[in-house]
């Protein structure tokens, strides 16, 4: 549960899944280009659930880099496209593009205006992602950079949440205070109890509503976040 004992100054956010998705579009070009169709709306909508698996699959202990390319494979086995050299031609052609430009390139609907509200109410924004060294890039072209303090990229700093150091660097180049600091995730074990475990508070962003018997707090979306923060 949140507390409200002692006020948020400071606010942590996950990049992919939170902040950005992939893009569904360029993914579907890719796999239509090698004979495999199936609509970008069919692949967002599996997003969640691959995560979920990924996340109940293989827990805190696995590594960015495990998780990693087969989750374009839950996502596809998901959509019912089964596995083929044709898929794996697309998804390598597509793993060229983000280690060059970042795939997670769309900012869904919503989240620019949230992030708006939270700097409004006064609360410090900091990105704590595990991400891939083109974050920064990434969110410039975006037009995000501009509405955060702070860009932690676990590929620049050598070390990837939920391991606490990351968090703990996030902490001292922010300057924030761990009980005035929530983070905003979308992985459980990741984020919820990679966050708790340096004692930061922590919110599950649920947005297809897969966590319902876990013990922590979920919001749908991030609109919905400076409600919940202003309800403290």
């Amino acid at each position: 549960m949140l507390s409200c004992d002692v006020p948020l100054t400071t606010v942590f956010l996950d990049a992919g899944g939170v902040l950005v998705t992939p893009n569904w579009r360029r993914v579907s070009a890719a796999l239509a280009a090698h004979g495999v169709l199936v609509t970008a709306d069919a692949l967002g909508a599996a997003d969640p659930l691959a995560r979920r698996d990924i996340d109940l699959g293989l827990g805190s202990a696995a590594s960015d880099q495990q998780r990693g390319w087969g989750y374009f494979n839950l996502v596809l086995e998901h959509c019912g496209v089964p596995l083929s050299p044709a898929t794996g031609a697309a998804l390598e052609e597509l793993h060229f593009y983000h280690a060059e430009h970042n795939l997670w390139e769309t900012v869904p609907d919503g989240v620019p205006d949230a992030l708006d509200r939270l700097r409004a109410m006064g609360l410090k924004l900091v990105v704590v992602s595990n991400a891939n060294g083109k974050l920064k890039v990434l969110f410039a072209r975006l037009d995000l950079a501009r509405r955060f303090d702070v860009m932690i990229d676990s590929a620049e700093e050598g070390v990837e949440k939920p391991d606490p150091r990351i968090f703990e660097l996030a902490l001292e180049r922010s300057g924030a205070r761990r009980e005035e600091t929530l983070h905003v995730g979308d992985l459980y074990y990741v984020d919820v109890e990679g966050a708790r475990g340096v004692g930061l508070q922590a919110v599950l962003l649920d947005t297809a509503d897969l966590y319902g018997g876990f013990n922590c707090r979920r919001i749908r979306t991030l609109g919905e976040l400076p409600e919940l923060i202003a309800s403290f």
